[in-house]
């Protein structure tokens, strides 16, 4: 899963979208084309939150059709879920609503698949019933990710072993390998991060087994609407990913 944290534009989606593509199919990647149509969780009242939800929405629709890939998004309230999965293939669940019981089952209910993000504040074998809420409510189509979890009051942690554990529960995990390096509650209300760092996440997630990785990628990060303190830059995805496909191929 790649792309910007939130959508920006057609053009730029479009031109992300694009370039991801032509390495993913390189490197005979599976892709999911990642962007959220609405950021309902940003810091200060002042934050970019996006360009219109409806808007937004057919952006990603565009993405999909346009290249022939599947598209995922967040969702915040229950009554989301019908009008955004009439525009993606995967409905995400943020970390800090994976506990919230009617938003995981709209979520559900869609027939969608549903990627949960784990909670910063919670282990990985919580996780589980977060889980059994989306197939007790029929859907077996689950996603578990992990980013990290909260270290101190402005930094995160990773904990690898949570990925063999996440695992047990007969889903694939993926690995959020930029929000994990997120430095979050910063005085001036914009969230830091360590981007430098993204290589050594995603490495050793791939070590310990994740089946997939969460990449959030741009052109520009230090220009981009959300969360550019701790994006790749676009740029630097293809060697990343050589690497990392490698690596699998060795274990």
């Amino acid at each position: 899963m790649a792309g910007p944290c939130v959508i920006e534009g057609e053009d730029i989606a479009m031109r992300i979208a694009e370039r991801i593509v032509s390495i993913t199919d390189r490197l005979d990647i599976p892709y999911i084309y990642k962007g959220s149509y609405r950021k309902a969780n940003r810091s200060r009242v002042d934050s970019f939150t996006g360009i219109g939800d409806e808007k937004a929405l057919s952006i990603l629709q565009k993405v999909g059709r346009s290249f022939g890939i599947p598209t995922v998004t967040d969702i915040h309230e229950s009554h989301e879920a019908a009008v955004a999965a009439e525009y993606v293939d995967v409905l995400q669940i943020p970390a800090f609503l994976c506990r919230q019981t009617e938003l995981l089952v709209a979520a559900a209910k869609t027939g969608k698949t549903v990627n949960i993000k784990k909670g910063q504040f919670l282990s990985a074998g919580a996780m589980r019933f977060a889980v059994d809420k989306v197939k007790d409510a029929g859907n077996a189509r689950v996603l578990l990710t992990d980013r990290g979890n909260s270290f101190g009051y402005q930094d995160l942690i990773v904990d690898f072993r949570g990925i063999p554990e996440m695992r047990t529960f007969g889903v694939p995990v993926i690995m959020d390998c930029t929000h994990s390096l997120q430095q979050p509650n910063q005085s001036s209300g914009v969230t830091g991060g360590r981007p430098e760092l993204i290589e050594t996440i995603a490495k050793a997630a791939i070590a310990v087994g994740a089946d997939g990785l969460f990449i959030e990628t741009h052109p520009d990060p230090a220009n981009a609407k959300s969360d550019g303190a701790n994006m790749l830059h676009l740029d630097l995805l293809e060697e990343l990913l050589v690497k990392l496909v490698r690596l699998r191929a060795a274990l």
